[in-house]
């Protein structure tokens, strides 16, 4: 048993997260939707970089990128993922860890087609991780890309989602003191009850 109550109320982490994210659009000034989210090489050395989290579901989190990227090369190579969402302004934060899967379908096609035509041809234009000699040479492939698929271009093949299925959810507040609250939420396989203990700050 926890003593779960306020905030941290709740069967769902999935809904609890959701809830968490609502507020924040209201207080954070700048992308509340942003997650560090941290991926490992061959060698096991990790990486961690921010991008912008698009949506919760049922019993997921979804972001998007090139699959051609480190990123996307790490995570498919290694099919896990960690990332932490952090709110200052509601002194907040939620940590995930679970296994990696494509979204390279209907899903992905309707995310890139709601993006602004300027980001939509970015992602054919940038290579992206790769070396780039200078910024006019990013420009004038942005220049090409236009030119050769106009104001309506396809989603890429080599851009699309990645959804992060979590055995482990930790949500935590900041307390007086330094005593924080804490609450994980553990599960071997996806579909399973979830197993919540209040942890130690």
């Amino acid at each position: 048993m926890t003593d779960r109550e306020g905030i941290f109320a709740g069967d769902d982490p999935f809904a609890i997260a959701r809830h968490w994210l609502t507020e924040a659009e209201g207080t954070e000034p700048n992308d509340p939707n942003a997650i560090a989210l941290a991926t490992v090489d061959a060698d096991g050395l990790p990486n961690v970089r921010m991008v912008l989290l698009k949506e919760i579901e049922d019993d997921a989190f979804v972001f998007y990128t090139n699959y051609d990227s480190t990123k996307g090369n790490e995570l498919d190579a290694a099919g896990k993922a960690a990332f932490v969402m952090h709110w200052k302004s509601l002194r907040r934060q939620i940590r995930v860890r679970g296994e990696i899967t494509r979204e390279d379908g209907p899903q992905a096609d309707a995310y890139y087609a709601s993006r602004s035509l300027k980001s939509r041809l970015g992602a054919w234009a940038s290579k992206q991780s790769k070396p780039l000699s200078s910024r006019a040479s990013l420009v004038a492939e942005v220049a090409k890309v236009t030119a050769k698929h106009g104001t309506n271009p396809a989603r890429p093949s080599f851009w699309g989602g990645y959804r992060l299925r979590p055995g482990h959810i930790e949500f935590w507040a900041d307390g007086t003191f330094r005593l924080h609250d804490r609450f994980a939420w553990v599960r071997e396989n996806s579909g399973e009850t979830w197993q919540v203990q209040r942890l130690n700050p």
